[in-house]
């Protein structure tokens, strides 16, 4: 019982191969999706993307925003970026935190304080997919 999912990027395929299940964050909510779920198209929010592979062990990935398409078993997910949690650096990660959290701090106007808030959002769901990856490997 498999879904064929693919992870997309504008530069590169992050994932394509057959999973049990699936976990993302839309900008609604999380959503599961198992064998036969019904036709769905939905944004994406920034966050993780948990996927349950073959032999049952879970693989975490943080992905930018963007879009999903479920049909037929098979997800195809169109992102920004992407990145799995093996992939991220944990001091490369938790230094953008703080340079992240210091340029909200600082940040001057409603455009600045946009852009600060986004790039925190993204610092924080790298850690958080580093943090989801070593909880799940417990």
């Amino acid at each position: 019982m498999t879904l064929n999912l693919c992870v997309l990027t504008p530069n590169r395929t992050v994932w394509d191969s057959e999973v049990t299940e699936i976990i993302l964050s839309t900008n609604s909510g999380q959503i599961g999706v198992l064998k036969n779920h019904a036709p769905i198209a939905t944004a994406l929010d920034i966050g993780i993307l948990k996927i349950r592979v073959i032999n049952n062990q879970w693989v975490t990935m943080a992905v930018m925003g963007g879009f999903a398409r479920i049909g037929n078993n098979e997800i195809t997910i169109l992102v920004n970026d992407a990145e799995k949690a093996i992939d991220i650096d944990p001091q490369e990660a938790q230094q953008t935190l703080k340079i992240a959290e210091a340029n909200l701090n600082k940040a001057e106007g409603k455009r600045q304080t946009i852009e600060a808030n986004l790039a925190l959002r993204r610092a924080r769901t790298r850690v958080e997919t580093i943090l989801e990856a070593s909880t799940r490997r417990s």
